[in-house]
C-alpha cells in the first residue's frame, strides 16, 4: 500500500473529501526557487479527492490515505503507455499509407489525432481501466 497524509475537507456519509498536505521539506528546502514540485503545486493548486472511510471524521482532521500499488501501476500504464502506443501506431499506419510531398504533414496529423483519440478514450474509460478490481483509495487511520 502507498500511503499519503491528507486533510479532510468535507464529509458525506462513508465518503470524505481530502486534500493532500504539502511536503514538509518544501517549505525549508534551499532548492525551493528551482523546485518543480513547488512550481507545479502553485500552478495546479489544491484539489480535493473523494475517498472511502469507515472511520468517523470531521472536516480539518488529518488522515492517512492509502491505495494499492497495483492500482497505481495500472493507472500509470494507462496514462503513459497507451497514449504513447497510440501516437506511434497512428504515425506508423499513416507512414505506410501516405505518399507524396505532404506525407510528413499527414503522418504528424495522424499521430496527433491518434494521441487525442487515445486520451479521450482514457478519459471515458478510466474507471473501468484503472479501478476494474474495485480498488479505490481508503482512509487507513486518523493521525
Amino acid at each position: 500500500m502507498i500511503e499519503e497524509l491528507a486533510v479532510v475537507v468535507k464529509v458525506e456519509g462513508h465518503q470524505v473529501w481530502v486534500e493532500r498536505r504539502a511536503a514538509r521539506a518544501c517549505g525549508g528546502c534551499q532548492q525551493n526557487a528551482s523546485c518543480s514540485t513547488t512550481l507545479l503545486g502553485g500552478l495546479i493548486g489544491k484539489k480535493a479527492v473523494a475517498v472511502e472511510s469507515k472511520i468517523e471524521l470531521d472536516p480539518g482532521d488529518e488522515v492517512l490515505v492509502a491505495i494499492k500499488e497495483s492500482v497505481l501501476l495500472r493507472a500509470s500504464l494507462c496514462l503513459y503507455l497507451l497514449p504513447l502506443m497510440a501516437l506511434l501506431a497512428g504515425a506508423g499506419i499513416a507512414d505506410q499509407l501516405l505518399t507524396g510531398n505532404s506525407a510528413d504533414v499527414g503522418v504528424a496529423l495522424c499521430a496527433l489525432l491518434s494521441l487525442l483519440l487515445a486520451l479521450w478514450m482514457i478519459n471515458k474509460l478510466q474507471h473501468r481501466l484503472v479501478f476494474a478490481a474495485g480498488a479505490k483509495p481508503v482512509v487507513v487511520k486518523k493521525v
